[in-house]
């Protein structure tokens, strides 16, 4: 049994540490069953596994990114904000339901790497959580890092992959409930056949578009009298009508028509867009929830698509809700889907990010050792290869922020 410590703050501005033993004796107790046991000798060999799927989806994400201006414009207009998964920060990050998904992720991270941390006998001094500027960002499990050092490589994988994979069951038992609501819905505003075009999902503030009358929920259906049935429609007549009056037809929310002339800038906004609006398909609500309760079997992975962005393609996005309803949540449905939606996709990015092979992250400090235990006698540039892994994974993962800006 381990010894319990006091409350200790650790001041490091704009860091607040404040250490806990709250916790130190649950771990013990479910490092002593059956089932701690064996979870620390079912993650023992999973990390290399974790490390290349997120490889993977970082280098696929890179390579659309060059090869696709739509993306990259797409990747500009949301800023590289978007890749922080700091409610409030993130624009696409609810505040609620993000708040409540990243703790529970960060807690259930640093859970797994206690219990097993218990179960090979390393000692865990204390527990705790990061506060920046007083808000509460993070938790941390803080492990003695001298017994950390003495036991095997095995018994550290088992460790160090412990926090991923707990992340990555709760994404799993996440998706699996977002899975029997959604399955559940039932359509209650079936897809007018007489409209038609693009909607307007949200509109900047001060931007011509906001100037000219469009607002969330308007359907653009015309420019000079060119239907608009498409995302790729609109972009054509828009992009090229650059700095000429054109007018624009569309239905607003209480389905008015609306017809205005406006005069396009003559080139595309900082954040490549032109008028100053997102647009997103006008969708079938029959087609969205069949298409997306396909993705459960068929592309689990193209869930990871936020509804806050993919507003036309998620049922329980802000645009789409209230065109279903649940036989046990009625219309709040959308309240326990964004919650586990959010509890999958910050638990999976968090799994993935931390068994990256970058220096003090999961991945890295696992790597690392064996890297450096194989290559301590060895002369020249070996003797740095767990260095030159973390930069070389650091670039990579640069490129995905950058890209976007290089390529304009």
């Amino acid at each position: 049994m381990q010894q319990q410590s006091k409350i200790k703050f650790d001041v490091k501005l704009p860091l607040i540490l404040i250490h806990t033993p709250f916790g130190l004796k649950f771990f013990d107790n479910i490092a002593r069953t059956g089932a701690g046991k064996f979870y620390a000798k079912f993650t023992t060999y999973l990390m290399p596994l974790i490390t290349a799927l997120a490889l993977f989806l970082i280098l696929g994400a890179i390579i659309t990114l060059f090869t696709s201006e739509i993306v990259r414009e797409g990747a500009r207009g949301i800023g590289p904000q978007s890749n922080l998964l700091i409610p409030g920060l993130n624009p696409y990050l609810p505040i609620a339901e993000g708040w409540i998904a990243l703790v529970l992720t960060i807690i259930v991270h640093e859970a797994g790497h206690g219990i097993v941390a218990r179960v090979h006998g390393v000692k865990v001094e204390s527990t705790g959580i990061v506060l920046f500027l007083g808000l509460p960002i993070g938790a941390f499990v803080n492990i003695e890092r001298d017994e950390l050092d003495k036991i095997s490589i095995k018994q550290k994988s088992s460790i160090m992959t412990a926090g991923p994979m707990s992340n990555i069951i709760l994404a799993g038992i996440s998706l699996f409930f977002m899975f029997l609501i959604t399955s559940s819905l039932t359509t209650t505003q079936p897809l007018n056949p007489n409209i038609f075009g693009v909607s307007v999902i949200s509109v900047t503030p001060n931007s011509q578009a906001e100037s000219l009358g469009l607002t969330k929920g308007s359907t653009i259906q015309q420019i000079q009298n060119n239907e608009i049935r498409s995302l790729d429609e609109l972009q054509e007549n828009l992009g090229s009508n650059l700095g000429k009056t054109v007018s624009i037809t569309w239905l607003n929310e209480d389905g008015e028509k609306v017809v205005k002339q406006t005069t396009l800038p003559k080139e595309r906004r900082a954040d490549g867009g032109i008028l100053g609006f997102t647009p997103a398909p006008v969708s079938d609500p029959k087609k969205v929830l069949d298409n997306y309760n396909s993705l459960f079997v068929s592309n689990p992975l193209a869930l990871l698509a936020p509804p806050t962005m993919a507003q036309g393609l998620v049922p329980f996005s802000g645009m789409m809700q209230e065109k279903y309803s649940s036989p046990v949540f009625g219309s709040f449905f959308s309240i326990p889907a964004n919650l586990f939606f959010w509890l999958w996709f910050i638990n999976f990015n968090v799994a993935i990010f931390n068994a990256l092979p970058i220096g003090p992250l999961d991945g890295g400090q696992l790597y690392n050792t064996i890297i450096d235990k194989k290559t301590e006698k060895r002369k020249g540039i070996l003797r740095h290869a767990s260095k030159i892994l973390t930069i070389g994974t650091i670039v990579i993962v640069a490129l995905a922020f950058v890209v976007p800006w290089l390529m304009r």
